[in-house]
């Protein structure tokens, strides 16, 4: 299908806001850089791992990155799982097969033991970022590292999304005493010191990611709130909402099918702003050793490492650039949303008079009214 057809489908406000981003070179390429990169990460034991992909021993295949297979399998003497890397496994197997390993023969945490240089080791052919404190493969590290920046992004988005939406939605559209006991309720709430909290609570209980993604997203909702409740706040007192009441929908259909479209107009431009900060975040508290457990592939746990290690730059070195270029690619697509759903940068279009003027909340933020026998 032709991207003509693929884009024919959608309304002409939509159009015109994906050929703004797409004007926005700085943006359009990011988004596409920072999708490959993702991508890249997704498979990481593809490209980092201290296993073979696939291998041939004496006429049978064996796929060790799925199975855990027994050194007895390989003429070894333990019945636990293989180290392809211990010299003698590696021998046995090499003599009668052949073993297809990925580009990086390391995992994250995989202890190099046979280090030409004390430990953290300088790049060289058989370290490219070189090491850590540890002997652990920094390439390694930033690959399973991103990979667990964004997924952990993106959930504490995806959560804080809908926290926010249904929180803003409920206090924009009834108003009133609703609307007024909510925002008090969300002054005190984003009040809290969470920093302390979160200081107090890793004293308390074994840090591990789904905790501190459940203690985040008690928070990181609040900055999401303001915009939607101003949304539906503006909203539901336009005509075709008021006409929905009058006709007897219930609330949450109205919120749903009339309200909520147009609310998530300004909300899809905060998410990448969203993103970037749990990510942050996450680094934040990682460096601070709060955050994940220790020994996970945390790009904050590589900061620290740069920090502490300050005769071996290329530690600081790889976790700024690293951080940076994924901050600033994110950084760059949000402002290309920004601008994209924003009426004043959409271009008008084509046979419009150079001096008409469109009321914006009407053209290019909300969709047409309908009339009022439609919905009967």
């Amino acid at each position: 299908m032709t991207q003509h057809g693929s884009t024919s489908r959608l309304s002409p406000i939509t159009r015109r806001r994906l050929q703004a981003f797409r004007d926005n070179r700085r943006a359009w390429w990011s988004f596409w850089l920072f999708l490959f990169l993702f991508v890249f990460s997704l498979g990481a034991e593809l490209i980092a791992n201290d296993k073979p992909i696939v291998m041939r021993y004496q006429g049978e295949w064996y796929v060790p990155l799925l199975v855990d297979y027994p050194e007895t399998d390989f003429g070894g003497f333990l019945p636990t799982t293989a180290e392809y890397r211990d010299p003698f496994v590696k021998e046995g197997i090499e003599t009668h097969g052949w073993m297809l390993w990925p580009p990086v023969p390391f995992s994250y945490d995989t202890l190099d033991q046979a280090l030409d240089h004390p430990a953290p080791s300088p790049p060289d052919a058989r370290h490219w970022l070189g090491t850590d404190d540890q002997g652990r493969d920094v390439l390694a590290r930033v690959i399973y590292g991103f990979r667990l920046s964004v997924l952990f992004a993106l959930a504490l988005t995806i959560g804080s999304l809908v926290l926010g939406v249904v929180f803003g939605g409920i206090q924009g559209y009834f108003g009133g005493k609703v609307d007024l006991i909510g925002q008090r309720l969300s002054e005190i709430w984003s009040g809290l010191p969470v920093l302390f909290l979160l200081i107090i609570l890793a004293s308390l209980v074994e840090p591990n990611i789904w905790w501190l993604l459940g203690i985040m997203l008690l928070f990181s909702w609040l900055g999401l709130v303001d915009i939607v409740r101003a949304e539906f706040l503006r909203a539901r007192n336009l005509e075709y909402v008021r006409a929905a009441r009058a006709m007897g929908l219930p609330a949450h259909l109205i919120m749903w099918r009339h309200v909520l479209p147009n609310a998530m107009v300004a909300t899809l431009t905060f998410i990448p702003f969203l993103f970037t900060g749990a990510i942050t975040t996450l680094t934040a508290l990682d460096f601070l050793g709060f955050g994940l457990p220790p020994g996970s592939p945390s790009l904050g746990e590589l900061v620290a490492q740069g920090k502490n290690n300050l005769q071996a730059p290329w530690l600081g070195i790889t976790a700024f650039v690293s951080l940076s270029l994924m901050l600033s690619l994110l950084v760059f697509i949000g402002e290309g949303l920004r601008d994209a759903f924003d009426p004043r940068h959409i271009q008008k279009p084509a046979g419009k008079p150079a001096g008409t003027l469109q009321p914006a909340a009407e053209s290019d933020a909300l969709p047409l009214p309908q009339e009022p026998t439609d919905e009967r």
